[in-house]
């Protein structure tokens, strides 16, 4: 959207050009081009309000930052033109008149443009009491230079930044502001940039260098760099920025190589490293990207070659621009973006990385973003401080800020767990929080207060889950994005299978089902068909019950050698399971184990001493609820 060079591939070598501000329209039209937006609005608009001029005047306005002007340009090319303009000038026209906080007629414009009704008062509204974190924002003092972005951490206590003070570089014609070069100083406790010093010639060229980002070790560098020759996209000639690579070998940058994946025929730009120094992300409008530029990240193998950078993917990238990754240490994805729904210009955005993807992006809040462009984010997570860049205020301009939790947007769910007939509290039951993937994110075993708590986080859909042993689990989803709420009370009634059923009782032995008797043939463990037919009730029990889990048990009485009992017992609760299995349960619900004569229900406990219908009693199937 805006005027900067690190915003488009699109850069531009054009040099000793000197135009009058007057002359043919074609004239103006090369320098627009030439992405020269400075001098090309200024001959547009000597020129006759065709079509063409007053799109190219409103574009060059617009990509320069100066919003006022582009809308009112805007407002005139629709006013003359409606019916005939591309659909993409609405998007335009609708992000500059957020730029100048024209929510209301934004909207009308960027819904013709999604064809879908956008109401960004509304957004905002509901992300100011959603927010999770306030940024305190305090701008560097940064004397002797008018535009600087991108401060990121260098050493224990250094920072590197790109800056345009260098007067002795040419003026870029975009902005007409001299070239970048990348810097490293040192801050003060009061936010000042103090021992600023460029980096050696073997980094700063004649050309654009920016967006430096360090390993772990301060061994190696990656950096922004533009091509020094340009060429031909489309119908003009650009200059593409690469990624390269620096060594500090005896205290000194050299080595310095543009990475294998980098091309002339598109840029990659604005690279973050991982933790671990292993993945490295970047921004690029290589073939295959959504639109605009997309987020990247490809593999940095330990031989030091690099596998295939991989997109993303449409979570985080849309068909407009994500630019300027950032890895923090806790594998949090921030970065700055004019497709997701915001302020206006480039917000900054997070995303969690969940069962190794990332979710969907949530934006910081107004605290740091604003209406125009606010960009190349960075955070220690632990120290809840960091820097962020901003044209707010007319040029590019760095602060400092410290993030503290809202008060007033404490993600939690809490509750109770209590039995749904009789209200008893149900100590010792498990609940547990999943994200939408099914994912466990957090779970505990709740005390003698059956109460639960946890933190959760903004823009995401849950699902809480109580269990306990014999009693049927309850699921409960919620979700906490914009239809959702901040803070969530879930009392959780979980029901005994006990009651739920009439063939499900609570014994001395644990929560059983009753089935009728199962008969065996002497000396054999088959499941005869009238054996079947009783089996099939407790298969449609634990059918209508998917996480029912059961241990089925075979008894002998004491008549017969004790491990002639014990080894008939094991095979028939072994084929008992076999055929619950065949019937469609799961085998990893069922678990087979046989006692032989060691649990009785009686006192026959040794032969001769009590009737056959006595004996018979102790002879039987059971089928206990495990889960």
């Amino acid at each position: 959207m805006k005027k900067h060079i690190y915003i488009f591939a699109s850069l531009l070598l054009v040099s000793g050009m000197a135009f009058a501000q007057k002359g043919n329209t074609k004239r103006a039209d090369k320098l627009f081009e030439l992405r020269a937006f400075t001098d090309a609005a200024e001959m547009y608009e000597t020129k006759n309000r065709t079509q063409g001029v007053l799109q190219n005047l409103a574009d060059s306005y617009y990509y320069n930052s100066s919003l006022q002007k582009a809308v009112k340009t805007y407002r005139e090319l629709f006013l003359e033109y409606g019916d005939s303009i591309d659909i993409d000038y609405h998007f335009r026209y609708g992000q500059a008149l957020k730029g100048v906080k024209n929510y209301e007629d934004a909207d009308k414009h960027l819904s013709m443009y999604y064809r879908k009704p956008v109401n960004t008062n509304a957004f905002i509204q509901s992300l100011e009491k959603t927010t999770p974190h306030v940024f305190n924002l305090e701008q560097i003092v940064n004397e002797s230079s008018s535009s600087d972005f991108g401060l990121t951490f260098y050493g224990d206590n250094q920072v590197a930044f790109a800056s345009a003070r260098n007067t002795d570089n040419p003026a870029y014609v975009w902005n007409n502001l001299p070239y970048l070069d990348l810097y490293n100083g040192k801050l003060t406790d009061d936010n000042k940039l103090v021992d600023v010093k460029p980096f050696s010639e073997a980094i700063n060229t004649s050309s654009h260098e920016s967006n430096a980002v360090f390993t772990q070790d301060g061994k190696t560098m990656y950096f922004n760099r533009t091509n020094k020759t340009r060429t031909k996209t489309g119908d003009v000639k650009i200059a593409h920025i690469k990624i390269y690579k620096a060594e500090l070998v005896d205290g000194t940058w050299t080595n310095v190589t543009a990475l294998p994946f980098t091309s002339d025929a598109y840029s990659t730009e604005h690279p973050a490293l991982t933790k671990d120094d292993k993945t490295l992300y970047f921004a690029s409008d290589m073939p295959g990207t959504l639109g605009g530029f997309d987020i990247y990240k490809v593999a940095i193998n330990d031989d030091g070659t690099y596998g295939e950078p991989e997109n993303l993917g449409p979570t985080i990238n849309t068909a407009h621009r994500e630019q300027f990754p950032f890895l923090s240490e806790f594998n949090v994805l921030y970065f700055s973006s004019i497709g997701h729904e915001g302020y206006g210009g480039l917000d900054v955005f997070r995303s969690n990385m969940v069962n190794g993807n990332f979710d969907k992006p949530v934006n910081l809040g107004s605290s740091i973003n604003s209406n125009l462009d606010d960009f190349a984010y960075v955070i220690r997570e632990k120290d809840n401080m960091g820097y962020v860049s901003s044209n707010r205020g007319g040029f590019d301009r760095m602060f400092g800020f410290a993030r503290e939790v809202n008060p007033l947007t404490i993600y939690q769910v809490e509750g109770i767990v209590k039995d749904k007939n009789s209200s008893e509290l149900l100590t010792g039951s498990l609940v547990t929080l999943f994200d939408e993937s099914d994912t466990v994110i957090q779970d505990a075993i709740v005390k003698d207060d059956a109460y639960y708590i946890f933190k959760i986080e903004p823009n995401k859909k849950y699902k809480i889950r109580g269990t306990r042993k014999a009693y049927i689990p309850q699921d409960v989803e919620f979700s906490t994005d914009s239809k959702g709420k901040v803070q969530h009370n879930i009392y959780l009634n979980l029901e005994s299978f006990a009651d739920a059923e009439e063939r499900i009782k609570e014994k001395t032995r644990g929560v059983q089902v009753e089935l009728e008797e199962i008969y065996f043939d002497f000396d054999k463990w088959d499941i005869r068909e009238d054996a079947g037919k009783v089996l099939d009730v407790l298969v449609d029990i634990m059918k209508k019950y998917p996480t029912m889990e059961i241990e089925v048990s075979a008894h002998t009485d004491v008549r017969g050698p004790d491990e002639y009992n014990l080894n008939l017992s094991k095979r028939r609760a072994a084929s008992t399971l076999e055929y619950l299995v065949s019937q469609g349960i799961d085998r990893s619900r069922l678990k087979s184990i046989g006692y032989g004569e060691t649990q009785p229900l009686n006192k026959c406990v040794k032969e001769g001493i009590c009737s056959d219908d006595e004996y018979d009693e102790n002879r039987r199937c059971e089928f206990t609820i495990l889960k």
